[in-house]
């Protein structure tokens, strides 16, 4: 078994990786609402560098102030998930309050613990395992189906293996890294070293898109599949459904699923208004300039510059 230094080491250096990319990752973004997300990814990732560091150090040798250190990054680990949930203009920014909210909930049996309690371990109830277990599903969920699925898979099983100590039946020992735990250190290295192999493939994936999209309808397909790929598959499907109602409603010779737009390079007087239709709707996530960045540089009001 490595030396637990080693171990926490590693897990703090990628840690910190993982702060990069999602850092890159907000600035790729830029104008869209998955903004937000990736700060909270930032946050996250610098509170468990901070605590794997605070470990490599000597530091949070007693188990409940371990304890209650992962928890802390417990609940902002699970904010990602929650942020894109929320992703719709203009209650976007309003919903950040909710999720800052969700992880101090989350966190509170780690305060009640320290002032209440000193030097017992913070009790979460299996009800709150079980929400978090729900959380990172639904993170996974929600990118398995696109491009990003072998990364959001990464993403998750790191995820699960950080916040291992507060899922459903986990044992309510130490198991999360407390105390010079040479195993439970290796666990937390190969954790971190998930998540940031997730978030390095996830970088890969979205600098390559743009090429792959080269041959794709610049029009309605490929913001649509730009933001499929960054809000994910719930808010893609959404849009499906409204821009479908909206076709049906018009007569338009054309659906929208969730791989793109059928039939594949539909042209005809309709075009213009099902393309303003789809940019209508697509508003509610990005801004214009991001639609003119993935549409091929046309105007977010219309099908032409």
């Amino acid at each position: 078994m490595p030396d637990p230094l080693v171990s926490w080491s590693i897990a703090s250096g990628a840690a910190l990786v993982v702060a990069a990319a999602c850092a890159g990752a907000a600035m790729a973004v830029r104008g869209s609402t998955a903004v937000p997300a990736a700060v909270w990814g930032v946050l996250a990732a610098v509170a468990f560098a901070v605590e794997t560091g605070c470990r490599a150090a000597g530091g949070l040798a007693d188990p409940a102030a371990g304890a209650a250190a992962r928890l802390a990054v417990t609940a902002l680990a699970v904010c990602p998930a929650m942020a894109l949930l929320g992703a719709k203009r203009p209650q976007h920014g309003a919903w950040q309050f909710i999720v800052a909210a969700l992880a101090v909930v989350i966190a509170l049996p780690a305060v009640s613990a320290a002032l209440v309690r000193p030097g017992t371990m913070p009790d979460v109830g299996l009800l709150w395992r079980a929400f978090l277990l729900v959380l990172v599903a639904v993170g996974w969920m929600n990118f398995v189906a696109t491009r990003q699925g072998v990364a959001a898979s990464l993403v998750a099983c790191g995820q699960l293996l950080v916040i291992r100590a507060f899922l459903p039946f986990a044992e309510a020992a130490p198991a999360a890294g407390s105390g010079p735990d040479a195993s439970a250190a290796a666990v937390d290295a190969v954790a971190a070293c998930l998540i940031a192999a997730g978030a390095v493939v996830a970088a890969v994936r979205a600098a390559t898109a743009r090429g792959l999209a080269a041959g794709v309808d610049a029009g309605i397909e490929r913001p649509f599949l730009a933001l499929r790929e960054t809000l994910g598959a719930a808010w893609a499907l959404r849009i499906a459904e409204r821009f479908n109602a909206v076709a049906v409603e018009r007569g338009w010779p054309c659906r929208l699923r969730f791989a793109g737009l059928e039939p594949a390079g539909a042209d005809g007087p309709w075009r213009a208004d099902a393309e303003r239709a789809f940019r209508a709707l697509a508003r509610r996530f990005a801004s214009a300039d991001w639609l003119r960045r993935h549409s091929g540089g046309r105007n977010a009001d219309g099908p032409h510059e």
